[in-house]
């Protein structure tokens, strides 16, 4: 299993009461966390696309924080965690150009991972003049332009398309990607039916809205088996499944439970659900504005037992070897509730106590893939 970090710019009111600044010190530690997780043998980053979410999320300009950390970092693959492919909301020729350009900046170090948003105020806003009211339609232009990236890639001259939701005569899609065939492409799922899917086009999956162990073996199950038949879309079959959860690790234990409750890390999940209006919202959670609790020392526990990630180095190994054998390939810890402080200890522990336990060898997944696809030309 492999290890990454998961950057939003997670931006809470709390935290711009006599703070200005609150919003570029976000990016700032986010950033300086990133190269942390490079040196101590991380092998992600996932950079995540949301318009309009006030609090929750300000990284917008993913493209420009991956082109940064292309030049910041020397190891760690960086992964759209998305880029929107929908027309609406970037022309596909010009993802693709982003994508490519990343590739050259990073030497090949870029992940492309694409979905449809986090919910109607993000999306509708974007389709709003063609008069679009249901998120589901997403799902279908998101399927009219996925399979064209590789032919942009690929193809010496793109041949062009004709879609019901975008065209282009063809055209010299430039620059072409630095190492071939392309960056491994992943799709962000949210349901076992998405998981499926991203299964039969040979897609690995970044599963941000798994939240507990036991959610994970139908996914699983069902993406395994549709991945043994897979049709990729791209070069070739990323068998991938990624999650997300957040990591609080100290020297000791009660340190790291107290960084928890410091950190109010059920204040960002209430604006999960503020914004992902297309998760399950279930009767406990309430209807934002109203909040979930805030997290209690003695709930910690409890965190524990649904797989969450609390206490020192060892307690944070055996924990993390419950998630290695759920099947899952990458873990990644989304950041940015903690100090960024007490976050880079966390990403230290990790990279000296834990990662080189569990994940000893250099290479990437990703880079084996591609690897394998460009020697058979």
């Amino acid at each position: 299993m492999e290890f990454g970090l998961f950057i939003q710019g997670y931006n809470p009111g709390f935290r711009r009461e006599g703070n200005p600044d609150a919003e570029h010190q976000a990016f700032m530690d986010e950033l300086a966390a990133v190269q942390a997780a490079d040196k101590a043998g991380f092998k992600y980053v996932w950079i995540t696309e949301h318009h309009f979410l006030d609090e929750y999320s300000h990284l917008s300009a993913n493209d420009v924080i991956a082109g940064y950390l292309a030049h910041a970092t020397e190891n760690i693959h960086i992964g759209s965690g998305i880029f929107n492919p929908l027309p609406q909301v970037n022309h596909p020729v010009k993802v693709a150009e982003r994508v490519a350009m990343l590739d050259h900046l990073s030497n090949g170090r870029f992940e492309f991972g694409t979905g449809r948003g986090a919910g109607s105020h993000e999306i509708l806003g974007f389709l709003h003049r063609e008069g679009i009211t249901d998120t589901n339609a997403t799902k279908e232009i998101w399927e009219d332009v996925i399979g064209e990236f590789p032919k942009m890639w690929l193809q010496d001259e793109y041949e062009g398309y004709e879609g019901k939701f975008w065209s282009l005569p063809p055209r010299r899609i430039l620059p072409k990607p630095y190492k071939k065939p392309h960056p491994a492409m992943w799709y962000a799922a949210g349901n076992t039916t998405s998981w499926e899917m991203a299964g039969r086009k040979g897609l690995g999956v970044l599963g941000f809205s798994v939240g507990a162990l036991e959610q994970v073996p139908p996914l699983r199950d069902a993406y395994k088996k549709a991945i043994e038949n897979a049709e990729p879309v791209g070069a070739f079959v990323n068998d991938n499944l990624m999650v997300c959860i957040a990591a609080y690790v100290a020297e000791d234990t009660q340190t790291a439970r107290q960084s928890m409750v410091n950190a109010r890390p059920n204040y960002l999940v209430s604006n999960v659900f503020r914004y992902h209006d297309t998760f399950p919202h279930p009767p406990e959670i309430p209807s934002w504005p109203n909040l979930i609790p805030d997290v209690k020392l003695e709930e910690i526990d409890f965190y524990l037992e649904t797989g969450g990630l609390c206490g020192n180095p060892d307690e944070a190994l055996e924990q993390v070897k419950r998630w290695e054998d759920t099947g899952v390939d990458q873990l990644v810890f989304g950041i940015g509730p903690a100090p960024v402080e007490e976050t880079i200890e966390m990403i230290e522990l990790m990279g000296k106590h834990v990662i080189p336990k569990i994940d000893p060898d250099p290479v990437h997944s990703t880079t084996k893939y591609r690897e394998a696809a460009a020697r058979k030309g």
